[in-house]
């Protein structure tokens, strides 16, 4: 999910060099006809690199028997066949992406897991000290949020743009008035009209309330009007929460879900217009009753709630008891850069005051306004049943998880850049120097890298832990005072640099559509059933490189205070961080897999690294001062 950046100061060409404009289509679309399409790389590419990123999770003898079976794998007619099956499917009319379908499928539609916890991802927003009521928060959120939805909604948002390369905007059109839908054998989504549906719907202790966005008139609803709707739901609301929460039927495994939902319309024919109310408004909003301080805290609070208060198939806006804020993606039709565009759009308005949220001069009087509807779902002794083990499964799941956010403030983004070394690349060495430390080898990492430069692009893998990673961090923690064999602070850093470079390097493969794992993943899709598959599939490389211990992004925001997301292997690390100019934080998050002990790794590591640059750089002033001397 790593935040796409500008990287010139000149001005922009419109359109960039070989870009067309669209003039049949709206702004945030002009470029999308000319996007070029995601490429299939060679075989010899993709092999090539399988075998050096494997290389460093192998024995030597495992590593042999990989070679032989990759290559064979090159050798073979089957091989070639099916590269020519995905060159033809890639070359089909009609076809914008040869990856987008099979992996929005096998990522996500077709994923039967729960979303919270292993779909789902989660922005803590940065406090706002002017609002500290939950009222206040909420409507500033919504108000800055409208102008938002009226540029994507109108197609007048500018696209976005790396390095002055256009991105693809088609999955904008899922940020608001979308949802999710459970079903067999996988989910669906919608996408609903706004301005028929011109509303948000509001939880408040487990209950559900319709608040339109404008007056009968077509006046968008003032900050004040938006204030004194909220408040009106939180006393309306009371202080006991509901006790048959619809909303934790969203946090089941998938196939659940779509039997309770079955069972919910089944119980009477009004409960399906009640859902289609929540699954067409613009967003939802969860009014929690707690108030969470710590980062700790606060990211669980906005990760998973409670399992009640929530309704986990839409994006939604979480607003606690004293103020502070969080956003919950949902993340099946769209990754985190339209969301992250969104959140800083609607955070920088209010800190900027370009958002009006004055407030009224004189009492708002709520008969005056649209009114509240709640959405009183009819419950029968099934689906109140199905609601309880919804629950109890909920409970078992979230608590046999465990969350710690390190904001580590020894150095950021500047001291790296400082010594010429890509941040990105120096927090990804850092991790593996963690790994490193509490378990003697490299970990097999999974960094996202953003594809959205193709038509329908989404995801590819840096596969972050290599050989010049593992040779790097093997000579720090082999490195002492007393040794006679330790590295000295140039060496390591010598070492350090030629890790970065190897990160850097994959990093634009992987953005460009050149990594393994997408690319294999076609390949085997195209095995037929009455074909075997191949032997490199079977090897144990293949398992073990894509078995992901440490899952991690980056996304950077002045405007967040946190994010995260859920491991994705049952022994392993969710692993999100932001890079900051003089901090780095990370929120880890397992199985209670001893995350306070990888925490603590990943704060000696990053302690270390810093030091090995200042000694390393003491070192080379010295040098340089003995060299003049001699002169």
């Amino acid at each position: 999910m790593s935040k796409p950046r500008h990287s010139s100061t000149t001005a922009p060409q419109d359109p960039p060099p070989g870009y067309a404009i669209d003039p049949t289509a709206p702004p945030i679309l002009r470029y999308q006809a000319s996007l070029p399409s995601l490429p299939v790389p060679t075989l010899q590419s993709t092999c090539a690199k399988y075998l050096e990123t494997v290389q460093p999770l192998l024995t030597p003898s495992e590593y042999n028997n990989t070679q032989s079976s990759v290559s064979q794998f090159l050798a073979s007619s089957q091989a070639a066949e099916l590269q020519r099956r995905l060159q033809e499917r890639a070359a089909t009319p009609g076809v914008q992406n040869w990856l987008s379908d099979w992996w929005n499928e096998a990522a996500y539609m077709g994923y039967r897991d729960p979303v919270v916890v292993f779909v789902s991802y989660f922005f803590v927003h940065v406090d706002d000290r002017m609002r500290r009521d939950p009222a206040k928060r909420a409507a500033s959120l919504i108000k800055a949020m409208l102008p938002f939805r009226d540029l994507t909604e109108s197609g007048k948002l500018e696209p976005e743009k790396v390095r002055g390369a256009p991105l693809c905007m088609e999955s904008y059109k899922w940020l608001f008035h979308a949802s999710r839908y459970p079903a067999k054998p996988s989910d669906t989504a919608a996408k609903f009209d706004p301005p028929t549906n011109n509303h948000i719907v509001v939880i408040r202790k487990n209950r559900f309330f319709v608040v339109p966005l404008a007056h009968p008139n077509g006046e968008e609803l003032s900050y004040s009007e938006l204030e004194a709707q909220f408040n009106h739901i939180i006393s309306v609301a009371g202080p006991t929460p509901f006790s048959f929460p619809i909303g934790a039927l969203t946090s089941d495994s998938r196939d659940l879900w779509t039997d309770a939902r079955s069972a919910l319309i089944a119980a009477s024919p009004k409960n399906a217009e009640l859902l289609q109310k929540i699954e067409s408004a613009m967003i939802v909003v969860a009014l929690d009753d707690s108030k969470p301080v710590t980062r700790d805290d606060i990211s669980w609070a906005t990760w998973v709630g409670n399992g009640r208060n929530r309704w986990y198939d839409k994006h939604q806006l979480i607003v606690y008891e004293n103020g502070r804020s969080g956003f919950l993606g949902e993340h099946s039709c769209m990754d985190g850069t339209p969301t992250l565009r969104m959140n800083e759009f609607v955070l920088a308005s209010i800190a900027s005051n370009k958002v009006p949220l004055t407030p009224s001069s004189v009492p708002i009087d709520i008969t005056s306004l649209p009114p509240v509807s709640e959405l009183q779902f009819t419950l029968n002794d099934t689906t109140k049943s199905l609601i309880r083990a919804s629950e109890k499964r909920f409970d078992d799941l979230v608590g046999a998880h465990d969350l710690h956010v390190l904001h580590y403030e020894g150095f950021g983004k500047n001291l790296l850049k400082k010594h010429k070394f890509s941040p990105d690349a120096g927090a990804q060495l850092i991790q593996q120097l963690a790994f490193h430390k509490m378990f003697g080898r490299p970990g097999v990492t999974y960094e996202s890298a953003q594809t959205r430069k193709f038509k329908l692009g989404r995801t590819e893998v840096i596969r972050s832990a290599s050989k010049e990673s593992k040779t790097w961090a093997e000579a720090m923690l082999s490195t002492s005072p007393s040794s006679p064999s330790s590295s000295s602070p140039r060496e390591l850093k010598a070492l350090f640099g030629k890790a970065v470079a190897r990160h850097m390097q994959y990093s634009a493969w992987a953005a460009d559509g050149q990594g393994v794992d997408r690319h294999l993943f076609g390949l085997k899709k195209l095995v037929r059933e009455d074909e075997e598959v191949p032997a490199i599939y079977k090897d144990l490389a293949f398992g073990r490189s894509s078995h992901w211990e440490l899952s991690t992004s980056q996304l950077s925001s002045r405007f967040f205070d946190g994010w995260g997301y859920g491991e994705v292997v049952p022994d392993g690390y969710g692993l999100s961080y932001s890079i900051g100019d003089n901090y780095i934080r990370w929120t880890i998050t397992s199985l209670k897999r001893d995350t306070k002990v990888l925490k603590h790794y990943l704060a000696e590591a990053a302690s270390e690294v810093k030091a090995m640059l200042e000694a390393a750089e003491k070192a080379e002033v010295k040098a340089v001062e003995k060299e003049d001397a001699k002169l």
